[in-house]
């Protein structure tokens, strides 16, 4: 029998009043705190006799770490981070300026460089970075001001006084496998916040249970994701420079799948290489972490990489939905940024810079706020305004139909791509429609038995150990730990339809698009098919891919005990 994390009710639980809470301490949640933290130390200095207090600011972050559980492609395009810290060249981790790129487009051996590169993709100007490092250094300069950053913090749930948010409380520790408390128990904290920013990534769980009280999504389009599967390599020296970026579009996905790879070349030959496939494939039996390791085997590929060492392992899920999925962004007490809210532009496979500067927004609107002594809707709602007349909407809206354009796969995507990039993002229709990716599944009986062309990305990658791994011996270079003696994180709300319905209808496919070997079927004569759901939730290296392509939508990812999770040192 499974039991999932759940709070413990009928405990007395420590309360902490606050003025602002930012959930995440990732590029938002730092660039957040950062720019309110300058915000108020101006304030004071101009106005002695009224000065706003810094100590009931909090940043709360899941990791052990600042940076643990922080992944990326990752290439930085400086300019939110210019207008945060305008002499940030001088100490930020940057490991290399782009200076050169390169598209491919790839058959099974072949490949074909474009004579042109699509302006998205052009990166000069940008900076090769490991984000791990780089939110360390982003913490460490919040830290300084003052504010204070809990690591090993989760928010387990959204506090609420009708619709209003009130708080955020903290997960409790120390509970058991049966959801007992340990004898090293400890609650969590009911964190009573003026104002609550979420920054906690991509389908964030405190945001998720936002949308779906407040219906946020009613009037967007839904959100679609891609899942990033990544490795880092060390590679011999003069293979690819300091600042040298490839792109690559085509094999090993067929003309049903939207995706792509990257390569950038960092200091001290370390190659940062991986593949995004969108989760809105139509075959169950794909698996994301088998479509890089195809990709490694092309001749061009292995050859980059021969003699080299694969060093570390993650994955990430990343929203594509663009400018028409992004819900309403403030509200009474609240306010979503980065990741959470969706911005990032899937054309350009970058959202760091606008993470940084949608929590530069959202501070100058807490700070608003917190000098009125007003955080209602109406005064948090300009948070609204305040990025539809930035840089942010500018350079989402040229992109706004991008993602859509491929909901038919590869040759009409690139078709209306296109086109939009010559009618300033618009395209065919003034708002393309889409439909969130899990409904792109299909069943199995509507599928051939032997995969037909989609064959060589079906099922798990066996790896020959040196060029390919399997799924396990890649999950080891995540450096993923967790408490073992705890509830599971991973909720499925119907076991019965694992193990009656989703193993006949398509295959079990959270066996497939999971990256990390979280979920497995397991004989069990008992059952019907004869197969019964198990999980291994310490695998998980909290992508959040099964909350986002289950075709029953009946897992829900919450967060673990504080402080556990993947270890992307360096990535």
């Amino acid at each position: 029998m499974l039991i999932f994390r759940k709070p413990l009710a009928g405990v007395d639980r420590p309360q902490m009043p606050a003025d602002v809470v930012i959930v995440g301490g990732g590029p938002a949640g730092m660039a957040c705190a950062l720019r309110l933290a300058q915000l108020i130390d101006e304030h004071n200095a101009k106005n002695p006799s009224a000065t706003l207090s810094k100590e009931n600011i909090y940043v709360l972050e899941k990791a052990r770490e600042i940076g643990q559980h922080c992944l990326s492609g990752a290439l930085l395009d400086p300019r939110s981070l210019r207008e945060l810290l305008p002499d940030f060249a001088k100490e930020a981790p940057l490991d290399a300026e782009v200076t050169q790129e390169a598209v491919y487009f790839l058959t099974e051996k072949s490949k074909f460089k474009l004579p042109i590169t699509p302006p998205p993709l052009r990166d000069h100007g940008n900076y090769v970075i490991s984000l791990n490092k780089f939110v360390k250094w982003l913490g460490a300069k919040v830290e300084e001001t003052g504010i204070t950053v809990f690591t090993g913090f989760a928010g387990s749930e959204l506090l609420f006084d009708g619709n209003r948010v009130t708080g955020v409380r903290t997960d409790d520790k120390g509970v058991d496998k049966e959801n007992r408390p340990k004898s090293n128990f400890e609650p969590g904290y009911d964190l009573q916040a003026k104002v609550v920013i979420l920054a906690e990534g991509p389908r964030g769980s405190l945001t998720k249970q936002l949308v779906a009280k407040l219906d946020l999504m009613k009037n967007a389009n839904p959100q679609t994701y891609g899942i990033g599967v990544k490795e880092l390599w060390e590679v011999p020296s003069g293979r690819i420079a300091p600042g040298e970026v490839i792109y690559t579009m085509g094999w090993p996905l067929t003309t049903q799948e939207y995706g792509g790879a990257w390569i950038y070349g960092g200091q001290d030959n370390i190659v940062s290489l991986g593949f995004v496939t969108a989760l809105e494939y139509p075959d169950p039996r794909l698996d994301p972490q088998r479509v890089l390791q195809e990709f490694k085997k092309h001749p061009h590929i292995a050859h980059l990489l021969e003699g080299g060492k694969m060093i570390r392992y993650g994955a990430k899920s990343m929203p594509y939905g663009g400018w028409w999925s992004l819900p309403p962004l403030a509200g009474d007490g609240w306010m979503l940024t980065g990741d959470s809210a969706g911005f990032l532009n899937s054309a350009r496979l970058k959202g760091i810079h606008l993470a940084i500067k949608s929590g530069m927004l959202a501070a100058e609107t807490a700070f608003e706020a917190l000098k009125k002594d007003d955080t209602s809707a109406a005064t948090l709602g300009q948070f609204q305004g305040k990025v539809e007349s930035s840089w942010i909407k500018e350079e989402l809206w040229k992109v706004r139909n991008f993602h859509q354009g491929f909901a038919h796969g590869l040759l009409p995507g690139l078709f209306h791509a296109g086109l939009q990039q010559v009618t300033g993002g618009r395209g065919l229709y003034a708002r393309y429609p889409n439909r969130s990716g899990y409904e792109h599944m299909r069943k199995l009986a509507e599928l051939p038995a032997d995969g037909g062309a989609q064959a060589h990305l079906l099922g798990p990658a066996k790896g020959d150990g040196k060029l390919t791994f399997d799924k396990l011996t890649d999950l080891y270079h995540s450096g993923t730990k967790h408490e073992e003696d705890q509830p599971a994180h991973l909720v499925i709300h119907d076991i019965n339809i694992c193990n009656t319905r989703c193993v006949k209808e398509f295959g079990s496919p959270c066996q497939n698009f999971c990256p990390a070997n979280v979920y497995e079927m397991v004989d069990d004569p008992a059952q019907p098919n004869g197969k019964r759901i198990s999980l291994n939730p310490s695998n998980c290296v909290h992508c959040k891919t099964c909350d986002i392509a289950d075709p029953y939508q009946i897992i829900t990812w919450v967060p673990p005990e504080g402080g556990g999770g993947p270890n992307y040192d360096g990535m």
